[in-house]
């Protein structure tokens, strides 16, 4: 059998191909992280990539890329190299990022391979704060003028921004009656917190644990639908007569157009991180619900998510 050169020009390309996906990966795969270390985001994903690693059999470094309420980094992990080396892990500003007019990131401008983990939002206050519990803080944040109390988390029109709207309107009030404080990041604003500089923080108490921990701030309420095993002694808004739940996610994620050999790769690869008895323990341990989703199953999540974000982002009026 005789082959032309163009035929065996393509054999060896695909030959060469072949070797390539077998090889893959056959250096280190770097996980952005869009906010600053020591935030929810940050610590799910370290917990994550030391799984994961374990699991590709290269190093896996976690790289922070904080700044523009998390544009910065979301928009280096969409478009980097397709190549399966760079991902990361998105937060659920980016389901908001195009209404709120800030940057042209949507859900649609990545590859989402599934949820890594579930956080529940809460109220944490000033250890000194006079409030007792999540009623008196409200009635205070009523009675004062619009604008006096502050909370922070995230960015402008940030997950937690969004939480916090929320569960004012499920209280009678505006969305916008606490003034929102911009941060790169749970771990920051929850430093400007114990320094006195913010009424709250509206982020997880996971974020918070340290703090917690040292006596400097306390959690007075969770927006949960019920008390999770992780936190028996921190009440909900529900209890307290409030129709308003929030829980934030995190994903993994890539740039659109990873080839398929190497996405399957890393999706079996990171399935099975999640899966290792260590990972489930860390994430648990710290009050983390560790999720992997199905087929399908996420995209269907973030459609319901995305419709109560959007509601709560117009009462703050903040859609474009």
């Amino acid at each position: 059998m005789s082959f032309t050169r163009r035929t065996l020009l393509a054999l060896a390309a695909l030959a060469a191909s072949g070797a390539s996906a077998l090889a893959f990966p056959d250096r280190p795969v770097q996980i952005i992280v869009p906010w600053a270390a020591g935030g929810g985001v940050d610590t799910v994903t370290r917990i994550f990539a030391d799984g994961f690693e374990k699991e590709l059999g290269v190093p896996v470094s976690v790289v922070n890329r904080t700044g523009g309420g998390g544009v910065t980094g979301h928009t280096f992990m969409s478009t980097a190299a397709p190549d399966g080396y760079t991902l990361g892990v998105a937060s659920p500003e980016i389901a908001f990022y195009k209404a709120l007019g800030v940057a042209d990131i949507t859900t649609e401008s990545f590859d989402l391979f599934s949820r890594l983990s579930l956080i529940p939002a809460g109220v944490t206050i000033k250890a000194d704060a006079p409030y007792k519990d999540l009623k008196e803080f409200l009635a205070a944040v009523k009675a004062a003028p619009k604008g006096a109390f502050t909370a922070s988390g995230t960015g402008t029109g940030g997950s937690w921004h969004i939480a916090a709207g929320g569960l004012l309107k499920a209280a009678g009030m505006e969305a916008d009656r606490i003034r929102w404080v911009p941060s790169q990041g749970g771990a920051p604003a929850l430093q400007d917190l114990a320094a006195g500089g913010l009424s709250a923080f509206t982020g997880s108490p996971i974020e918070a644990k340290p703090l917690l921990e040292a006596g400097k701030v306390r959690t007075i309420a969770l927006m949960t639908a019920e008390r999770p095993p992780t936190f028996p002694d921190i009440a909900t808004a529900k209890e307290a007569g409030l129709d308003w739940t929030y829980q934030n996610w995190f994903a993994l994620a890539g740039p659109k157009g990873i080839p398929q050999d190497r996405r399957q790769k890393l999706f079996q690869a990171a399935e099975r991180a999640m899966a290792r008895p260590e990972v489930q323990s860390a994430m648990k341990a710290r009050g983390i619900t560790p999720v992997w989703d199905k087929p399908g199953e996420f995209e269907s999540y973030v459609k319901d998510f995305v419709a109560r974000g959007s509601e709560v982002l117009k009462e703050l009026g903040l859609a474009k």
